[in-house]
């Protein structure tokens, strides 16, 4: 990708958000703010960090009711976020869309010898975005071995044992958050609010 205008890059960013990546950060944020909350019920029942004594989550943030409740939301939720990772991921291949949202090499030489602060920015932004695949991986990753350990038990062997397989999944979830937080702002910096209206609200049918 060329060093384009930051008008020109901000007009293509807007355009660039069709109804299925619409459709796509909708049904994200449904499914992954199910899996916080019904993950957290989950932790509550036995927490990563203190053993059954240690500290618990209030219950306003909790989703389930139980641990079984938790985890039958949690794991239906899974499954929701990851097929809707699987459609969109062969959508942006198929559309050629990857090209313009990962992080390519002009994006490096903009950051290090670049003048334009927006075309900083707009690099800092696909930097993130990039960022997010190896997290997402890692945490359907861990879930899938901490769902069916006896099946996928060379997940657990992977990480060590049981425990370690579980500080790495919890450790996923801070780390989605701040991706979160962070491409909001740089999105905001790039394309201001019609920007990130354009991602759930603007044009959608």
């Amino acid at each position: 990708m060329d060093s384009a205008a930051p008008s020109q890059i901000s007009v293509k960013s807007r355009r660039l958000q069709a109804p299925p990546a619409k459709i796509f950060h909708w049904v994200n944020v449904v499914s992954l703010t199910i899996m916080l909350m019904s993950g957290l019920q989950i932790y509550n029942a036995n927490p990563v960090f203190g053993g059954r004594e240690g500290w618990h989550i209030p219950q306003f943030f909790l989703l389930g009711g139980w641990l079984a409740g938790g985890r039958h939301w949690h794991f239906a939720a899974m499954w929701i976020f990851s097929l809707n990772l699987l459609w969109y991921g062969i959508y942006i291949l198929i559309t050629k869309r990857w090209q313009h949202r990962f992080v390519g090499g002009n994006d490096v030489k903009a950051l290090q010898t670049g003048k334009n602060y927006k075309r900083k920015i707009y690099a800092w932004h696909r930097i993130v975005y990039t960022s997010i695949i190896p997290i997402l991986l890692l945490a359907i990753f861990t879930g899938i071995g901490m769902y069916k350990p006896a099946q996928f038990h060379w997940i657990v062997d992977f990480f060590g044992d049981w425990f370690a397989l579980r500080v790495v999944h919890f450790a996923t979830v801070p780390l989605v958050l701040l991706f979160a937080i962070a491409h909001s702002l740089l999105a905001l910096k790039a394309g201001g609010e019609r920007l990130i209206n354009s991602m759930f609200w603007n044009n959608m049918l």
